[in-house]
């Protein structure tokens, strides 16, 4: 079953930049290391403090181990150190999600033909 990880980052509004690029650096990082990047979201209008990523993954399996590769690719430690010297993110939320099943494309038989 495929899963989501949504990610909430709470910001310094003083520092949206600086998180913009730590955004940016994981653009690359994530496909290399087996995650599927939906993307990375800025604050355009209203709440200027909160950001959002979005990663699918095939498992929950499959996210144990981009964890594992991810803390080993010296790009991204090197983004992690980046933003814990900077301080941009105040607080980061995960939430894992999966997809809602069509039941109406499964009970006539798979949708399209």
């Amino acid at each position: 079953m495929t899963v989501t990880c949504l990610i909430r980052y709470t910001l310094d509004p003083s520092k949206r930049d600086a998180f913009e690029s730590y955004a940016q650096n994981w653009l690359e990082i994530i496909p290399r290391c087996g995650g599927d990047l939906v993307g990375y979201f800025m604050p355009h209008e209203g709440t200027n403090d909160v950001a959002w990523a979005l990663i699918s993954f095939a498992s929950l399996a499959d996210y144990e181990a981009y964890r594992t590769r991810l803390k080993e690719d010296a790009e991204g430690s090197a983004n992690f150190r980046y933003a814990e010297a900077e301080r941009f993110i105040l607080r980061e939320e995960r939430t894992f999600l999966r997809p809602v099943a069509d039941r109406r494309a499964e009970a006539s038989g798979g949708g399209a033909s």
